[in-house]
């Protein structure tokens, strides 16, 4: 490569990386600033009494961030038409912060009560009380809320574990369970308030780059980058090649051809969502594109570190003969994948319109999500490549694996059914948040969080270094054993 050829290179990658950096945070927008949570809500399975007069119901709640948005209760009507009023107040440290009246002609049996704060509860502690009271209420003419100590799983419930200081309290005496509440919170983040002085960091760290690889070319270094770039150059007929003679076998004398990557996700879907949605009943809102979500980023992961393993061995002939960088095998392979999950991702919008889930700019972030997903895929893939040359067993133990991974990553269920204590070893599986940093952009419409870009990337280049690592320090020894 030269010198001019360089530079034009690093020219255009810091236009890039200005775009970018600004298009990030026009799309990001208030969610680089803030994070709004919300608590799941147990299942609505006892009442708690009628909240009469002389009855006074508590319960401490944790407010994430210590910025206090909203509350919904489960309530019940007793199936008859009430009077009055129901008085919920947020206390702080036995200060008042907000009372909220609730007319109670106006609730429905099994419905919900929504609160929302205009303006915000600052709560710097981050723990509150609620206290209920129907001061005008008699028996026979009251209204309740319901506790539970269980969350809904399809047709199940599964009992989760309440402290003590976390149970719903009816004139000072503890009940079983909490109240079947959603505690909605803010939570302020300190990036969007940087954003741009990290955005300024990062653009010093790109140009020193730059400089550093133009000077070690004029003084004849090797420099990885320079030595990728000058590879893909060098290699590209073949890459494509490779890349199209995959596509291609995927599906060779079949009838349908492409097809198959716009039906193959969608019937998939179709049969778990009757499975799910049906049989075993489930609470996810908006299920289609929960559902076909994980289904085509693990459909895309489970295909892609499968081709990539016989990369190599399936390579044998052409890898003997002539020399080629390696991990252009596995690369290909994975490329190949890609363009299948392109396909597949027409299906998903085409869903996403079916149930009229609104297409918002949050989707112009859908490519970061993919590409941690590439990296990961190309990880993974790399480590087998390198493990099926020196033990071919590797093939029928990672479909084993495979299918664990499946069942381990919330696909078809919700994260929620996963007890706290088995949440950190559960959040390990780097598809955990590739996958869900795709949903935030797709469902919900908004960027997710700060912390979700760090994990995502985490997740996708620590594997990825890792497989590469391996392929590296193994490959001299490829020929001998293929």
């Amino acid at each position: 490569m030269s010198i001019q050829s360089l530079k034009k290179g690093c020219r255009i990658a810091v236009v890039v990386y200005i775009v970018l950096a600004v298009a990030f945070y026009l799309i990001g927008g208030e969610q680089f600033h803030y994070r709004d949570n919300e608590t799941d809500m147990l299942a609505a399975m006892t009442p708690i009494g009628e909240i009469t007069a002389d009855t006074v119901v508590t319960q401490q709640i944790s407010v994430e961030g210590g910025q206090l948005t909203g509350l919904t209760f489960a309530n019940a009507t007793y199936a008859r038409q009430n009077s009055g009023v129901l008085q919920i107040e947020v206390l702080s440290e036995e200060q008042v912060l907000a009372r909220k009246t609730v007319d109670i002609a106006s609730m429905t049996d099994g419905g919900e009560i929504v609160l929302t704060f205009d303006p915000i509860l600052s709560i710097p502690s981050g723990i509150a009380q609620i206290r209920i009271t129907a001061p005008q209420s008699a028996p026979g003419n009251a209204v309740t809320l319901y506790s539970s100590n269980a969350m809904s799983t399809a047709r199940a419930q599964v009992e989760v574990g309440i402290d003590p200081e976390d149970l719903v309290y009816v004139n000072g005496v503890a009940l079983e369970g909490a109240l079947c509440m959603q505690v909605r919170s803010r939570e302020n983040l300190w990036f969007g308030d940087y954003y741009w002085y990290i955005a300024g960091v990062g653009l010093l760290v790109v140009l020193l780059y730059c400089a550093h690889l133009i000077r070690g070319l004029q003084r004849g270094k090797r420099m990885l980058a320079v030595n990728v770039c000058v590879a893909f150059s060098k290699y590209r007929y073949l890459i494509k090649q490779l890349v199209a003679r995959d596509f291609k076998t995927k599906y060779k004398r079949s009838v349908l051809g492409v097809l198959w990557s716009f039906l193959n996700p969608l019937l998939t879907m179709l049969v778990q969502y009757v499975v799910f949605s049906t049989l075993f009943k489930s609470d996810i809102p908006n299920f289609p594109v929960y559902l076909l979500t994980g289904i085509v980023c693990f459909s895309f992961f489970n295909e892609a570190t499968s081709m990539s393993l016989s990369s190599i061995v399936g390579n044998a002939s052409l890898i003997t003969k002539v020399y080629v960088p390696k991990y252009i095998y596995p690369l290909t392979r994975v490329m190949s994948s890609t363009i299948n999950f392109g396909l597949s991702l027409v299906p998903l919008l085409l869903v996403l319109l079916i149930t009229r889930t609104l297409i918002r700019p949050s989707l112009l972030l859908l490519p970061f999500g993919v590409g941690c997903l590439f990296a990961l895929s190309l990880g993974i893939g790399m480590l087998l490549a390198a493990m099926m040359v020196f033990f071919r067993d590797t093939q029928f133990l990672w479909g084993v694996v495979s299918m664990l991974w499946m069942y381990a990553t919330p696909i078809f269920y919700p994260e929620s059914i996963i007890p706290n204590n088995f949440m950190t070893l559960y959040k390990m599986n780097p598809l955990y948040h590739i996958i869900r940093f795709i949903r935030i952009v797709l469902m919900d419409g908004v960027s997710p969080e700060p912390k979700a870009y760090l994990l995502a990337i985490v997740a996708s280049f620590v594997p990825l270094l890792i497989g590469a690592f391996v392929f590296k320090k193994t490959q001299d020894r490829f020929v001998l054993n293929i």
